[in-house]
Order: structure tokens, then C-alpha cells, then sequence
């Protein structure tokens, strides 16, 4: 039966077997099979690859696997095969950082919209509903889940690797870049909406005692109503994003 050798590089071998990490390996070839459909049936999801060499040429997802093709698969981080020619793009460059994100990862969630990050959340979403709506509305899909992350309508996606949400926070962040375009406390925590400074007086009934003799400074959610002031959980906050800018800052 004719085969095919398949060599992944960086962080994509996270999705191999440990005899298959940083090593070629052969699988046998399929009549007709698209490249998209072999990385994925070796366990790679198509999200997480950024550039497709076969016989030192690149390609993109569409190419149909020949007999005795020499493929290199390399992730979206820049971490790419040596003597790679120009990339085909394998899909349309992201104008806006966009998220939506499984389930499992409210915590993550709240820390994105923190740091000012549209970030789509509700712990009831289904996967056919997660996959569509990262597709329509051009999000980045976060998941815990790979077989979520094959789903054939996500464009843009990625495992998260960590389970501490303030490491994945982190991964997250130097995975895409996002110090540069961070707006701390923009965004409510609870629902997405956007933050808004607000005259004490306007919620002046709507605050416990205490914070109302302590606090002066106050912004509300549009859309929802929550009420923010810097009190010992802005603090707690503002020290989660500090940690996290400096560990990028220090690589």
C-alpha cells in the first residue's frame, strides 16, 4: 500500500503520539484525500496549522494527498519547517481580535473581557452552536476540546494547553499577541458589554454602605448595569494583568 510521510513541527506535536513527536511518519495514502482531512485524521485540528509544505512546496487545505508525498505541517505561531517556500494563506487574515470560548473556560473569559477583549461566553452553548457562531461572527474559537476545534466550520481556533486560568490568560495573550491591544476594565466582566464612567449619584441606591462611604469613582456596564469601583478586587485584578504583561515582557 503506497504512504505518505508527515513531519510536524513545534507545538503542534502537543496532538501526537510521543513516537510520532519531532519525527517524520509514515500513514498509508487515501484515493482522493484532501491534506485538511489527513492532519486531522493524525490528530492535528486545522486551526492550529499555519503552513503546509508537500515536497517543499506550500499548499493549502484543498490539495488532494498524491502517493509518496514529504509533508511538513507547522503551527500558526510562526514556528515553521526549514526552507519553506512562500506561504499559501489557508485562511483570510484577521482584521479585529475576536473571541468565543467553550464552556470550560469561563474563568479565562472574564480575565479576556478584563483586559478588553470582545469575549463571547455562556456556559450553555452546544458545540454546533459554539462552531457556527466563531464562524459567523469571525471569532477566534478557545476550547479545552479538540474534537470541537476539527469542526469544519471554524476558521480561526486554538487548544488551550494550560488549566490554571490565569496561565492559560497568559498563553493566550503571548499566543496572539494581545499586549499591544489591550483595554484594561473597557469590558464587563459578566456579560461582554462595554463599561462606562457613571455619576455616583445616578447609583447612589444601588450601593452597600460601606462602599458608598469609601468610594467616589464608579462606571457601570451599558448593557447590563454592574457597577465597578477600584476596591480590593480591582486590585486583585490590576495585579492578574501586571503578572501577565510581565511574563510576556520577560521572554
Amino acid at each position: 500500500m503506497p504512504n505518505v510521510t508527515i513531519h510536524c513541527h513545534a507545538e503542534l506535536n502537543d496532538f501526537l503520539p510521543r513516537d510520532r513527536q519531532d519525527t517524520p511518519f509514515t500513514v498509508p495514502w487515501v484515493d482522493n484525500g484532501s491534506i485538511k482531512n489527513l492532519i486531522e485524521s493524525v490528530g492535528v485540528p486545522h486551526p492550529e496549522i499555519g503552513l503546509l509544505l508537500v515536497n517543499n512546496a506550500a499548499v493549502d487545505f484543498t490539495y488532494l494527498v498524491q502517493p509518496g508525498d514529504q509533508i511538513e505541517v507547522s503551527p500558526s505561531s510562526g514556528s515553521s519547517a526549514g526552507g519553506a517556500q512562500p506561504a499559501v494563506r489557508l485562511r483570510p487574515p484577521l482584521t479585529t481580535t475576536r473571541f468565543i470560548l467553550d464552556t470550560h473556560l469561563g474563568r479565562l473569559a472574564g480575565y479576556l473581557r478584563m483586559l478588553g477583549f470582545d469575549t463571547l461566553y455562556r456556559n450553555d452553548f452546544d458545540d454546533p452552536e459554539l462552531a457556527r457562531l466563531a464562524h459567523d461572527q469571525t471569532r477566534i474559537l478557545l476550547t479545552r476540546d479538540i474534537g470541537l476545534l476539527k469542526r469544519s466550520l471554524v476558521i480561526y481556533g486554538y487548544f488551550v494547553r494550560a488549566t490554571d486560568p490565569e496561565r492559560q490568560l497568559r498563553e493566550v495573550a503571548q499566543r496572539f499577541n494581545l499586549a499591544h491591544a489591550a483595554a484594561s476594565f473597557e469590558r464587563c466582566m459578566r456579560c461582554n458589554g462595554l463599561v462606562q464612567r457613571v455619576d455616583k449619584a445616578q447609583i447612589d441606591h444601588l450601593l452597600e454602605p460601606r462602599t458608598r462611604q469609601y468610594y467616589h469613582v464608579f462606571h457601570q456596564c451599558r448593557e447590563c448595569g454592574q457597577i465597578y469601583w477600584q476596591g480590593s478586587h480591582f486590585a486583585r485584578m490590576q495585579a492578574v494583568i501586571e503578572r501577565v504583561m510581565q511574563a510576556k515582557h520577560d521572554e
